[in-house]
């Protein structure tokens, strides 16, 4: 229970941070779809530690192994198993903490949940076990590319009170995020970014920040009435990251001290005929919880990293009062790497509507507008 996610395509991750590896089970994957190891492999070497001076320094390669369904480079419709071995836990690190609650960790409350946890990097609780996320999120990434023309993009948008909102989502581009080790398409302003961490990290500290997220070429349609909507969906699998602890869509809070002139986006004609066009896009891609067929635009803000080398106070799990100062190796600020595993989440988030949004209307609808003629004959709707 809880480490399962989706409908139609269904996420189960497993492992723990120091144990002998992670990764995952996906279900519910179309047959005959390309895959191969280097689909997953690419997505996961964005993720793993040691990738620079601004994160952890463990040195994991994160090499993915396809256990099943995946056969001759093609899905076969049945279970796909992926696991990524753990090259370099160091659990002698965690020694000391057996006994002693993490402040702002998940230490305490795992231990009231269950009466017993794995203390090595935080065990189940661990950023470790995005691993399966991120390569159950090259899955649905070949999916949506493969089948509905949708990219997914994240970049770091803010790092503590350093802000990067020139980025147009529209425009911006993998190439311009990969370009900075902060992950801020911004040249202007990543660097300010990298010098906050690098301070936060020598004084022993850790930062907070929010990343950016936009999905392009989601068609209109997908989301479900009511308790399943798009965004709704998006919220549950984004604040299900570790440290993650606020979720916006479009305008999102902004849109509180606005009015309704200013927050409404005019319909126009599309550019074809029987389509519709936005004047804007305040509402991030989505109306009633539907989408329209703009870009879905959304952000996660995350807390900082929980582990820190300053002196903090805590208890063990006696009640009695410890000094403690982190050993090990940890991120200054986790932004940068959780850039892939925002990407995978909201990837996994579409694929499922994707395929719940087929089944519901059928494949001749999905990709066309509301008022496409093809698509109400083909829903049984006169044109």
């Amino acid at each position: 229970m809880g480490n399962g996610f989706g409908t139609l395509f269904r996420v189960t991750t497993f492992g723990e941070s120091h144990g002998p590896g992670v990764g995952c089970i996906v279900e519910g994957c179309p047959p005959r779809l390309p895959l191969d190891l280097e689909d997953i492999a690419r997505d996961l070497a964005r993720r793993r530690p040691g990738q620079s001076p601004l994160v952890s320094q463990r040195r994991e390669g994160d090499r993915p192994r396809i256990l099943s369904g995946v056969h001759e480079g093609r899905t076969l419709g049945t279970p796909i198993a992926i696991a990524v071995d753990n090259a370099d836990p160091r659990p002698r690190d965690y020694d000391e903490l057996a006994e002693v609650y993490r402040p702002s960790h998940a230490d305490y409350t795992y231990d009231a949940k269950f009466g017993h946890r794995d203390p090595r990097g935080g065990g189940r609780a661990s950023a470790r076990e995005t691993v399966a996320r991120v390569a159950a999120g090259a899955v649905a990434r070949r999916l949506l590319a493969e089948r509905a023309g949708v990219e997914v993009l994240a970049w770091v948008a803010q790092v503590a009170d350093v802000v990067a909102d020139a980025v147009d989502p529209r425009g911006v581009a993998l190439a311009d995020i990969e370009a900075s080790p902060v992950r801020c398409p911004d040249p202007n302003v990543a660097p300010r970014m990298e010098e906050r961490i690098r301070a936060a990290r020598k004084a022993g500290d850790s930062l907070g920040g929010v990343v950016a997220l936009v999905a392009r070429g989601v068609p209109p349609g997908w989301g479900e009435p009511v308790f399943d909507k798009l965004p709704a969906r998006l919220a549950a699998g984004l604040l299900s990251i570790p440290a993650a602890r606020g979720f916006e869509v479009g305008e999102g809070f902004r849109a509180a001290r606005l009015r309704g002139s200013e927050h409404n986006d005019p319909l126009r004609p599309g550019p074809a005929a029987g389509r519709v066009s936005f004047a804007s896009n305040h509402a991030g891609g989505v109306l009633g919880g539907i989408s329209n067929g703009e870009p879905i635009v959304a952000r996660v803000a995350f807390k900082p990293t929980s582990t820190i080398a300053l002196p903090q106070e805590t208890v063990d799990r006696r009640g009695r009062a410890r000094p403690l100062a982190a050993r090990g190796r940890h991120d200054p600020c986790v932004l940068p790497r959780a850039v892939p595993v925002v990407e995978a989440m909201a990837l996994l988030v579409l694929a499922d509507l994707f395929l719940l949004h087929e089944g519901r209307c059928g494949p001749a609808a999905t990709g066309r507008g509301p008022l496409s003629g093809d698509a109400r004959s083909a829903s049984g709707i006169a044109p």
